[in-house]
């Protein structure tokens, strides 16, 4: 077994907060995100084999914070091209900096962008006040791709967020949208398989004697585990645990 040290999760060295707002629906936001759903699914249904498992689990409808494993650059285009409903999506704010061409089309799109890795209340209040219009928001809780191709510690915002709005929480896990598994296929004229399962959603609540920290903490582990037990043992990374050998 590898027992490199995994970095630790990556923190903004930019600071832009005039650009965290909620993302209005414009006329031409509208046809932005048609047009990219459109993009995605013909990608997806073109070159991968793609199978969605569960969709009878996912809203309609919002309020709804809609929780993802994060793997590769796949992810984004899987959620986009196979979920029913627009969802606005939580994005790093140096996203420009380091995918300048990606960073152009999530502001056509329209996301809800926050400073990773340092106190950002106004990412967390953009993202309540999307769930108070009853929009659905797209976290990947692990906030970066993860480093082993498997889960990685997953961070507290999306369980504050949930607690704070009382939105049920939808757990949808990926399946194959890792670079290492899309690209070398690609290269090699093969269709990478890819999986997308959605799970029932689940509401966190605060139990009576416990605090708020230590619900959020709780509330972490418990979104965490809804994708492990979703997805196959060699993803559920430091969250097989969650898992019982027997299933």
């Amino acid at each position: 077994m590898d027992s490199t040290p995994i970095p630790e999760k990556p923190v903004a060295e930019v600071w832009r907060p005039d650009w965290i707002k909620l993302p209005k629906i414009t006329l031409w936001r509208r046809i932005a995100r048609f047009l990219l759903r459109q993009v995605s699914r013909l990608l997806l249904f073109t070159i991968t084999r793609v199978s969605v498992e569960g969709m009878e689990h996912f809203p309609r409808r919002g309020p709804a914070l809609v929780v993802f494993n994060h793997l590769g650059d796949g992810d984004l285009v899987a959620m986009m091209g196979l979920m029913p409903v627009y969802l606005d999506y939580m994005a790093k704010i140096d996203l420009p900096e380091d995918m300048p061409l990606i960073a152009k089309l999530a502001k056509a799109y329209g996301v809800v962008f926050v400073h990773r890795g340092k106190p950002d209340l106004r990412a967390l209040r953009v993202a309540l006040d999307a769930l108070a219009e009853g929009r659905l928001l797209g976290v990947a809780p692990e906030a970066r791709y993860s480093l082993t191709g498997a889960l990685e510690k997953g961070t507290d915002g999306a369980a504050f967020v949930a607690l704070r709005s009382g939105a049920p929480v939808v757990p949808v896990a990926l399946v194959g949208t890792e670079n290492r598994n899309l690209y070398p296929n690609l290269k090699r004229f093969r269709r990478p398989r890819i999986r997308v399962i959605v799970g029932e959603p689940f509401h966190l609540t605060i139990g009576e004697q416990e605090n708020r920290r230590a619900a959020i903490r709780r509330g972490t582990e418990e979104i965490m585990c809804a994708l492990a037990r979703l997805l196959p043992p060699s993803y559920r990374g430091v969250y097989a645990y969650c898992v019982d050998p027997e299933d």
